[in-house]
C-alpha cells in the first residue's frame, strides 16, 4: 500500500488546474492532511494554491484556543486561512451532529471559490461509522453508500483522500512527523451515536474482524453503484413524466410499478434539494394519484406539498393561508409609485397613475382605467364572487365559474391578487381585467405590476 504522502500526490494529479481549500479543524485527521499537502508543495510536489478554512461553531468553551492553533499552524506552515464562525440552531428531528455538519460545508462553499477542491481528512473509520449509522435509521443504497472520495458541493469538488486510510494509519504519520493536534472533547461523549460506535461497536468489531473496515468499504462501494444505475432508470422515468420543473403526469405516475414510482420520485425531490420523505408519506402520494373523493388532493412533506389537479402532480412550497390579507392603496400622490409587499412571498404590487403614451414596462401587468376620485383601490386574496366579465368573454358569469374556466389550480385561486374599486372587482392579477375597467379614452390609467 502507498503511503499517504505518495498516495496524497496521486489523487491530486488528476485536478492539478484546481486550487485547494482545506477544511481544518485542528484535530489529527486535518492535522495530517494538512501537513501533508503542505509538504507536497514545499517540494513541488503540488502545483495547486492552498488555502485553510477554520469553522467555529461556537459549540465548545474550547473554541477560542482552537482559533489560536490553527492561527499558530498556518502561520508556520504560510498557508492563508480564514476563520468562519457560524451559529448552529438546534432543529426538531435533526441531530446536532447534522446541523454542525451542514453549517460547516455551508461555511466552506461560502468563502471557496468556483472550481475549488474543498478538502477534508475523513477516513476509513469514519466510511465504517458513516455506514453503520445510515443501516440503524434504515437507510436505503443511497444512504448505504457512505462517502464518496469525490462529490459535487454546489460550486466546488468535496474531496476525501485520506479515506482508504484508517485512523491507526493518520495517528501514525502524524507521531513520525511529530505533529500535535488538539482533542475535541465532544469526541468522548458517547451520548453522541457516532462516539457510541467509535468506541464500544468498532473495537469489537475489529478485534473479531480484523478486515472489517475494508469489507463495509467495498459493501459502501456497491450500494454506490446500486444507486447509480437507480439513478439512470429514475432519469428516464422521469423524462417521459416531467411536464414542466414542478409538474409531473399522473397517468405516467399510474403506470410505473410501486418500486418504480418510489425511486423517480425520491429522484424528483433530490433535484429540488428536498429532504427525503418517509416510505409511508410515498405511500400517501401514490394513493392520492388515483383518489376520486377528492378532486384536488394533497400531501404534505416536510418543506413541500405534493397536490392533484387535472391529471397533473404539483410540487408547491407549504402556503399560508393568506384569504383575511386585505390592503389599500394611497393613490393621494399620483407622481409616486405606490408599492405594496403581499404576503407569503409573492412578490410586490406597484401602482402608478401615468399618461397613456408612455411606454409600457415589461412585466406581467395590469393597464386599466384610473379610479374615480373618491374611489377606494384595495387588493385583497378573497372574494364575495361577484359576477364579472372579463375582457375576453361577451357575457357575465361568476368569479368562481371564470376562474374554474381558466383551469386554475385550486391554491392559485387563494393566491392571486384581486383588484377592487370599492366594492367593483377591476382585475384578476396574472389572469384578466373586467371589460368595464379597460383603458378608454380617459387620458389616464393606473398601471399595476406585479413582479414575484
Amino acid at each position: 500500500m502507498l503511503s499517504i504522502e505518495s498516495y496524497v500526490e496521486a489523487f491530486f494529479l488528476k485536478h492539478a488546474s484546481r486550487n485547494i481549500l482545506i477544511a481544518y479543524s485542528g484535530g489529527v485527521d486535518s492535522q495530517v492532511i494538512l501537513h501533508c499537502l503542505a509538504s507536497l508543495k514545499n517540494k513541488n510536489r503540488l502545483k495547486a494554491r492552498l488555502r485553510v478554512c477554520h469553522v467555529d461553531h461556537g459549540l465548545s468553551d474550547n473554541s477560542v484556543q482552537w482559533q489560536q492553533f490553527a492561527k499558530e499552524q498556518c502561520h508556520k506552515l504560510n498557508i492563508p486561512l480564514d476563520i468562519v464562525c457560524v451559529n448552529v440552531k438546534i432543529q426538531a428531528q435533526k441531530s446536532l451532529e447534522a446541523l454542525a455538519r451542514d453549517a460547516r460545508y455551508s461555511a466552506l462553499k461560502s468563502i471557496a471559490s468556483v472550481g475549488d477542491l474543498i478538502v477534508t481528512g475523513h477516513h476509513s473509520d469514519d466510511q465504517v461509522e458513516t455506514f453503520l449509522l445510515a443501516l440503524k435509521r434504515g437507510a436505503g443504497l443511497k444512504g448505504l453508500s457512505a462517502m464518496q472520495k469525490e462529490m459535487q458541493l454546489g460550486q466546488q469538488l468535496l474531496v476525501r483522500p485520506l479515506l482508504n486510510f484508517s485512523r491507526a494509519d493518520i495517528e501514525h504519520y502524524a507521531k513520525e512527523h511529530q505533529l500535535t493536534w488538539v482533542e475535541d472533547e465532544s469526541n468522548v461523549d458517547e451520548r453522541f451515536d457516532r462516539n457510541f460506535l467509535r468506541h464500544q461497536i468498532l473495537p469489537k468489531l475489529s478485534e473479531r474482524w480484523p478486515s472489517i473496515n475494508s469489507t463495509i468499504a467495498r459493501s459502501a462501494e456497491h450500494c454506490f453503484e446500486a444507486q447509480q444505475l437507480l439513478d439512470e432508470l429514475a432519469q428516464q422515468d422521469l423524462a417521459k413524466s416531467q411536464i414542466s420543473q414542478n409538474v409531473l403526469n399522473t397517468s405516467v405516475l399510474l403506470s410505473l410499478t410501486l418500486p418504480r414510482f418510489n425511486n423517480m420520485l425520491r429522484y424528483f425531490l433530490s433535484q429540488h434539494n428536498i429532504l427525503m420523505p418517509s416510505s409511508q408519506q410515498l405511500h400517501q402520494v401514490h394513493l392520492q394519484l388515483s383518489a376520486e373523493n377528492d378532486k384536488s388532493p394533497m400531501v404534505q412533506l416536510a418543506s413541500c406539498c405534493f397536490r392533484r389537479f387535472k391529471g397533473e402532480l404539483h410540487l408547491t412550497h407549504i402556503f399560508q393561508d393568506i384569504s383575511l390579507w386585505h390592503d389599500t392603496v394611497n393613490l393621494t400622490d399620483v407622481a409616486k409609485n405606490e408599492i405594496l409587499v403581499l404576503p407569503d412571498k409573492l412578490g410586490t404590487l406597484s401602482f402608478s397613475i401615468r399618461n397613456q403614451d408612455e411606454d409600457p414596462k415589461a412585466y406581467w401587468q395590469a393597464n386599466v382605467r384610473a379610479p374615480k376620485t373618491g374611489q377606494i383601490v384595495s387588493v385583497s386574496f378573497s372574494h364575495q364572487n361577484p359576477k364579472c366579465l372579463p375582457e375576453y368573454r361577451q357575457h357575465s358569469r361568476s368569479l368562481k365559474k371564470v376562474l374554474q374556466e381558466l383551469a386554475m389550480p385550486p391554491w392559485l385561486r387563494k393566491r392571486t391578487p384581486f383588484i377592487f374599486y370599492d366594492d367593483d372587482l377591476v382585475a384578476v392579477m396574472g389572469q384578466f381585467i373586467c371589460k368595464q375597467y379597460l383603458v378608454d379614452d380617459t387620458p389616464e390609467e393606473l398601471v399595476i405590476v406585479w413582479e414575484g
